[in-house]
């Protein structure tokens, strides 16, 4: 038990000290002794074990001998072991492809096949079935398959009717093969039925061609008129949707069929299977739903006198209401209210059922949503009505059927006020009246509900904060489970309502408040969120209350940092018009409390959370308002050193225009580049940020459009005032603004582009009034509070690329030795690594991969560079396989020296947009000169050091 219990320590460790400190090859060791144990247990625990080393090290070296070693176990061990081989084959699905001896370990586990024992025979063949991806056209599988399909043995034919499926899905000529078979055991009389039942399904797997699609769906044809009972029926109409959504032609015809049964058939378990794949074909297929599809499916959901049926063809009709299909139905020719959809939608937003109210509610909204203008004003009324009853309804019921309920008709709520946002006022003063007698659970949807409705629209004056901060004192008195979080959604809805200006009274109830109830989470959650509104004032009390609170030095300085950042924007909250000494007293103070800040940031990183963007982000905002202070200085020289009196003659001499400036004119172009500078930086970092929510991504941008804006300016004021076009900014204000510090940062740029082009018309360069000009702007922007939004605090999507590279160097600093006539080859292996939200905001469809190289040390000088010799600069994508890419390069060093050589991953998105996302590996490569080439150079050193040879003398002897 040691060896186990040190391999169980081992892979734990593994996940806390990172892995690059520990041994794949130990863990594999300590497992190895587990198998070899006498104990049974033993064996099997070191079995189940398995998946975790393949999760920690998920490289095919390492695999290829684990999977080798379970192949031994499973042709050597028990039924019980081999049924423990089997289910870690089935949890490491993904990493089958990485196995390199698919032979010998495909070898190991066929021979079990010929054992005496069915129960062996059958594990064997589900483990071949497991094994269909990586061997789809293995013969003697095939043989097997087949031969174990006419067995007696039941549970033989079961695990044969499993493998059978998957060698379908993965192989054409075995379902070519196969698919007779099928056909001729479903049909025959002495199948029993249960397993008729089992066999159907494997029919959904003969799509690979035209041909044997029409043969399947014509054989499920005549079965579901042959075996009308309701388990057959259920199966085959199932079985037909599955092939139908494979082989996609079918879909309009399947979607005709279901719904006929759906009609006609009187039999509710029929009816609800019918309901249950037109979701699936609604989801798969909505753009293939005809006009006369929904009208079908209306007319049976008004008819229905069963509400468990009624929901789910609703479920159907809201899926169908969220992509094109609806616009299909809504044309522009008929009056959408006199359409049996919306009279359905509208008879059931007032049902008894509550699911089926908040699908009547979502489907009304999608119609509203969409349908003409001239028609819309009935139906929102309609649809607001619907809203509000249903808010009353579920507000004051704490259940979990009426909570989602009111979570599904506030989304609808937001995302109709997003089109109508005249109906914004009416809806808030509803949801604010409700607050006061609605349940916490019930309470807390609806702040969500209303910051994001404020967020969109100004809609929260100032004359409700008396009734918020009502609600808030009457939150903390009340204990249930959701205390917490209502104070949290309570906090929101203030900082959003005092738009980033909390008054003092706002502060003194939420701190009374929170001193009595809150707990330290609550209170990191609410200073979080006013850091994100821009109340950067509360935000550093809160912040600076909660550092000696935490157990860890780092969470100290992460909180301290925060704490200083929020201080620095505040420095830049007071700032007026006009009063420039005061902006760079304000940018100068703010650029201290950033510079403490960074420097406890830098320090609440560790290796597992290195605050990357966060430690960029803030570096950026130095340089900037280092950039914006250098600006105001530069702008204040026109003063202290204005230009000659003969500039203007300078200028023209020299034919340009710029001169007849003087000393301001260079001051500003080096500002011009540096601010272009800062904007190419907020570019790789919005390129690196591949995990960040869009929120976040869109805060990056307005940072790096500040940045352009401010040098566009400079330009158009100074620089090249005549060449320059306003039409380039031109299209900021048709942007549809998601936050309120977009849309403060979106009226910013507006009103200085307004400024500037009207100045730029008037007045010719360069005079005070332009470089006023230039500091209101700065001034403007600055006084914008900045917004820190959720990726600076929190990650819900991670992802990562660990790579390898191969040969590899024996020691980390020993170069690879390579000749210089002949070529590296370089395979670079990658697993892409996931966090708990795969996909949550963007998934990876390609890897890039550039590898270069450079000469780190110069060749000899006797030693003469061929002119062949190239440098190496190649990128390729690959597309990564069940989280795995593996590619190779041909690398040329015909220079004798030690060249680096560097592998840079970025990732492709679904979109075909690239992100930096790295990592970046290098290795040494020494280039070293071939024998034969050495030997003659040798050989030439010689014969030029000791000089041309005389040549033999004769001898010349006198006549006797």
């Amino acid at each position: 038990m040691m060896s186990l219990s040190a391999a169980r320590s081992f892979l734990s460790e593994a996940a806390y000290y990172g892995e690059q400190e520990l041994d794949a090859n130990s863990a594999l060791m300590e497992l190895d002794k587990g198998l070899r144990s006498c104990k049974l247990g033993e064996q099997c625990e070191a079995v189940v074990l398995f998946p975790k080393l393949f999760q920690k090290y998920p490289f095919p070296i390492l695999i290829n001998s684990a999977f080798l070693k379970l192949a031994d176990i499973f042709r050597l061990g028990n039924n019980f072991l081999r049924l423990c081989v089997l289910k870690v084959t089935q949890l490491s699905e993904k990493h089958l492809e990485k196995i390199l001896n698919v032979d010998e370990f495909v070898k190991r586990v066929f021979s079990v096949i010929h054992s005496n024992d069915p129960v062996a025979r059958a594990i064997t063949l589900r483990m071949l079935g497991s094994l269909a991806s990586i061997i789809p056209e293995r013969k003697n599988a095939h043989h097997s398959i087949r031969q174990s399909l006419d067995s007696h043995d039941n549970v033989e034919v079961e695990a044969a009717i499993f493998a059978a499926a998957s060698f379908s899905s993965h192989s054409k000529d075995f379902a070519a093969g196969i698919c007779n078979k099928i056909s001729e055991m479903i049909q025959g009389l002495d199948t029993p039925v249960e397993l008729k039942l089992k066999l159907i399904p494997m029919l959904q797997h003969m799509h690979h061609d035209a041909s044997q699609a029409s043969c399947s769906r014509e054989l499920l044809q005549e079965l579901a008129s042959s075996y009308p009972s309701t388990p057959m029926l259920i199966v085959t109409l199932h079985t037909f949707t599955q092939l139908a959504t494979s082989s996609l032609v079918d879909i309009p015809e399947q979607i005709r069929l279901l719904l006929q049964y759906l009609k006609e058939d009187p039999r509710k378990a029929v009816k609800r299977l019918a309901v249950q794949d037109l979701k699936l074909l609604a989801k798969k297929a909505p753009h293939l739903w005809t006009r006369k599809n929904i009208q079908v499916l209306c007319e049976c959901a008004l008819s229905t006198p069963y509400n468990s049926l009624k929901l789910g063809m609703l479920s159907v009709l809201s899926t169908l209401s969220r992509t094109i299909a609806i616009k299909q139905y809504v044309c522009p020719n008929t009056a959408p209210r006199h359409t049996d959809l919306v009279k359905l939608a509208q008879e059931c937003c007032y049902h008894s059922n509550l699911a089926v109210a908040a699908h009547g509610i979502t489907v009304l909204t999608s119609i509203t949503v969409s349908c003409p203008q001239k028609e819309v004003i009935q139906l929102e009324q309609e649809t607001v009505m619907g809203m509000e009853s249903l808010i009353l309804l579920c507000s004051q019921d704490d259940s979990k059927t009426a909570q989602a309920t009111l979570k599904t008709v506030l989304t609808s709520l937001v995302k109709m006020l997003k089109s109508c946002p005249h109906l914004s006022q009416s809806s808030v003063v509803l949801l604010l009246a409700q607050l006061h007698c609605a349940c916490d659970s019930a309470r807390v949807l609806m702040c969500q509900a209303l910051a994001a409705i404020a967020t969109q629209q100004p809609v929260l004056a100032e004359g409700m904060l008396g009734d918020l901060l009502d609600l808030f004192r009457v939150a903390s008195h009340r204990t249930s489970e959701k205390q917490q979080e209502l104070l949290v959604s309570l906090a929101t809805v203030l900082f959003v309502a005092s738009q980033a200006s909390l008054s003092a009274e706002v502060k003194t109830v939420i701190r009374q408040q929170l001193e009595n109830v809150a707990n330290g989470w609550t209170v990191y959650c609410i200073a979080r969120q006013a850091s994100r509104m821009g109340c950067h004032d509360f935000s550093r009390e809160l912040y600076q209350s909660l550092r000696t609170r935490v157990a860890s030095e780092h969470f100290y300085f992460w909180l301290n940092s925060l704490m200083e950042f929020s201080q620095a924007e505040q420095c830049l909250s007071g700032l007026s018009d006009g009063d420039y000494s005061a902006a760079m007293s304000a940018i100068s103070e703010a650029l201290k409390s950033y510079q403490k800040g960074i420097a406890s940031l830098t320090a609440a990183s560790t290796p597992l959370s290195p605050l990357t963007f966060q430690c960029e982000f803030v570096k950026l905002r130095i340089d900037t308002l280092q950039a914006l202070s250098q600006l105001i200085c530069t702008c204040n020289s026109l003063k202290t050193s204005p230009p000659p009196a003969i500039a203007t003659t300078i200028a023209l001499s020299s034919g340009s225009e710029r001169p007849s400036c003087g000393r301001i004119s260079t001051q500003m172009k080096l500002a011009m580049d540096e601010f272009r500078s800062l904007a190419a930086r907020y570019a790789d970092l919005y390129q690196s940020s591949f995990d960040a929510d869009y929120a976040t991504l869109r805060n990056v941008e307005l940072q790096q459009q500040s940045c352009l804006l401010v040098s566009y300016v400079i330009e158009a004021l100074i620089i090249d005032p005549l060449n320059i076009s306003f039409a380039e900014f031109g299209t900021h204000g048709s942007v549809l603004a998601e936050s309120e510090y977009e849309l403060r940062m979106m009226a910013v740029f507006n009103h200085v582009l307004e400024e500037v082009e009207t100045l730029s018309r008037k007045h010719p360069p360069v005079s005070y009034l332009h470089t006023g000009c230039l500091c209101d702007a700065v001034i403007a922007i600055l006084k914008v509070p900045l917004s820190f939004q959720r990726y600076f605090f929190q990650k819900l999507q991670s992802t990562s690329i660990k790579l390898a590279l191969s040969p590899s160097p024996r020691t980390p600093n020993e170069p690879i030795p390579v000749q210089n006539n002949q070529q590296l080859t370089l395979k670079v292996e990658g697993v892409v690594q996931h966090g708990s939200c795969p996909g949550l905001f963007r998934k990876i469809q390609a890897v890039c991969l550039k590898v270069s190289s450079t000469l780190q040390t110069k060749p000899a000088s006797d030693f003469k560079i061929p002119l062949d010799s190239k440098t190496n600069e190649i990128e390729q994508k690959v597309e990564p396989h069940n989280d795995y890419f593996s590619t190779q390069f041909l690398l040329n060093f015909s220079i004798l020296g030690t060249h680096m050589v560097s592998v840079e991953a970025s990732v492709v998105d679904t979109s075909g947009i690239e992100w930096k996302t790295g990592p970046k590996i290098t290795v040494s490569v020494k280039s070293l000169e071939d024998p034969y080439s050495q030997q003659l150079r040798h050989q030439l050193q010689q014969q030029q050091q000791t000089g041309p040879q005389p040549g033999p003398q004769r001898n010349i002897l006198p006549r006797q």
